[in-house]
């Protein structure tokens, strides 16, 4: 009798209604599973069925394990990829290729959203992205600042730190070549001093090589007269 009963009670917990779901997160972003368990007073585990089925109905997006939003049609807060990629993986903030070409630094348009993080490397894939996190070490975590994009807080590396990042996590010296073939443009967004005084704090010889051949390149370009 008790086990029918206890049965019985998970069946009805299990079945939360979806526009209680509304309710509760509707004019949020994104939540995660934790907060939705405090929120809506229920059994993590009903809770975790009912996410299940509404991510194969498509009325909830899965995010990564435990983070979720809901469908746009639902969703009542805006969210923005973006705002996503510092919360997907915290702390982190975007830089690499993904903030060059934010800058308009870089001709290309960049799809993944490329991060750098003192957690260890992860990367996601949902339906509002692709999310790849680079490990730094602490005292390589800076150079970061928040800006508005859509409406929406997010924090991105400087466009210096976003060279130096991009330096220190890719492989193989960055020479004159090499730095050519990235066909940088609107380079006067480049803070020079900024990036001979940040270069030595990644303590890496080789991101100090690729500054001074980057500004020994620009120099030598500007002198020829060739627009960048």
């Amino acid at each position: 009798m008790n086990s029918v009963y206890k049965s019985l009670r998970y069946c009805k917990v299990s079945y939360m209604k979806f526009d209680r779901l509304i309710e509760l997160v509707g004019e949020q972003g994104w939540f995660d599973l934790a907060t939705l368990v405090q929120l809506a007073d229920e059994r993590r585990e009903s809770l975790c069925m009912q996410l299940h089925r509404w991510c194969a109905s498509g009325k909830v997006l899965a995010l990564r394990r435990g983070m979720y939003a809901l469908a746009e049609r639902y969703r009542r807060g805006p969210l923005h990829a973006a705002e996503l990629a510092n919360v997907l993986h915290a702390p982190s903030y975007l830089s690499g290729e993904w903030a060059l070409g934010y800058y308009g630094l870089i001709p290309e348009r960049v799809v993944t959203y490329t991060s750098v993080t003192t957690k260890a490397p992860r990367q996601f894939e949902n339906a509002f992205g692709v999310f790849a996190y680079r490990h730094v070490k602490p005292a390589a975590f800076f150079g970061y600042r928040g800006v508005q994009i859509e409406g929406r807080r997010v924090v991105l590396a400087t466009a210096e730190k976003a060279l130096l990042d991009l330096w220190y996590l890719s492989s193989g010296d960055w020479s004159a070549e090499r730095i050519a073939e990235m066909r940088f443009q609107n380079i006067e967004l480049i803070r020079s001093g900024v990036l001979r005084r940040e270069a030595p704090r990644l303590a890496s010889p080789r991101v100090r090589k690729a500054a001074s051949t980057f500004l020994d390149w620009v120099v030598d370009h500007r002198e020829e007269g060739i627009e960048l």
